[in-house]
């Protein structure tokens, strides 16, 4: 399975940079090359219609840009038709489908394309053979490429001897590898470590990263984590993680938050 080692066309780093600093202001020039016919451009328009990102979100449209520039074997392009027909991004939902495009973003050596057709064979998902064993493999393919979230499932693999003997030592390195190439999750686990050992001066880095990236669904599932904590200092970090949710979320995020509040100030009087 070769990799992919792809220079971006000048063009399309251009365009890209220009997104990350305005998306509104480079849609038009986006639209303008993808309807040119660059392949790149396509993909990358298709993502801000995903996102809602520039421009209207249309996760619809998102896919006809994406299946354009995948009749050219694009390989992102593959890998997001894959993600699209997975979640029902546009079109109804089929991770039988979903898989087969996620298999050949694969074989192609595209890092995302290897991780997501990890995650259906780690599970048995769209009828692809579950093979943990082999899932660890492609995994490792992508982490060899720089890829955080690749990096995060290696950990959880060797923490839970998924696919691979249990090796705490091997868990922690991959956390602390995917903590540092910005996995917001693996930057938590990491931060579990080092208070684990005391270190929460060590740890607050990381958890400052966590509230500044963590996604919604994320911040959910960790706000309530360190609420009992001794340490006034973690509890701090879980009033935080739970400001972060009510301005992300809705209402009952916004009620947790005042219930985290009133918590933590009591624990605090208490002390």
């Amino acid at each position: 399975m070769p990799m992919i080692v792809k220079r971006e066309n000048p063009q399309i780093t251009q365009l890209r940079e220009q997104v990350n600093r305005n998306p509104e202001h480079a849609a038009d020039a986006v639209l303008a090359a993808a309807e040119a016919g660059d392949v790149d451009a396509q993909v990358l328009l298709g993502q801000m219609l995903l996102e809602g990102r520039g421009i209207a979100r249309d996760p619809a449209l998102a896919l006809r840009w994406f299946q354009s520039a995948a009749k050219l074997k694009h390989p992102m392009a593959l890998n997001l038709i894959g993600r699209c027909l997975e979640h029902g991004l546009g079109c109804r939902q089929n991770v039988e489908d979903a898989a087969a495009y996620y298999r050949v973003s694969a074989e192609m050596g595209l890092d995302w394309g290897l991780y997501h057709y990890a995650n259906l064979m780690i599970t048995g998902q769209g009828k692809v053979p579950r093979d943990a064993a082999h899932a660890v493999v492609l995994y490792q393919r992508a982490a060899e490429t720089g890829h955080a979230m690749s990096m995060h499932m290696l950990g959880c693999c060797y923490e839970d001897g998924v696919g691979v003997p249990v090796d705490i030592d091997q868990a922690q390195q991959w956390y602390r590898r995917a903590a540092e190439s910005g996995d917001f999750r693996a930057q938590y686990r990491h931060a579990a470590t080092l208070i684990a050992q005391d270190d929460i001066e060590g740890a607050a880095p990381w958890l400052d990263s966590v509230r500044a990236n963590g996604n919604l669904k994320f911040l959910r599932s960790i706000r309530t984590e360190l609420l009992t904590s001794p340490d006034a200092r973690l509890r701090a970090y879980a009033e935080a993680f739970h400001e972060r949710a009510a301005e992300l979320g809705d209402s009952s995020d916004r009620d947790a938050w005042i219930i985290a509040r009133v918590g933590t100030a009591s624990a605090s009087t208490t002390q």
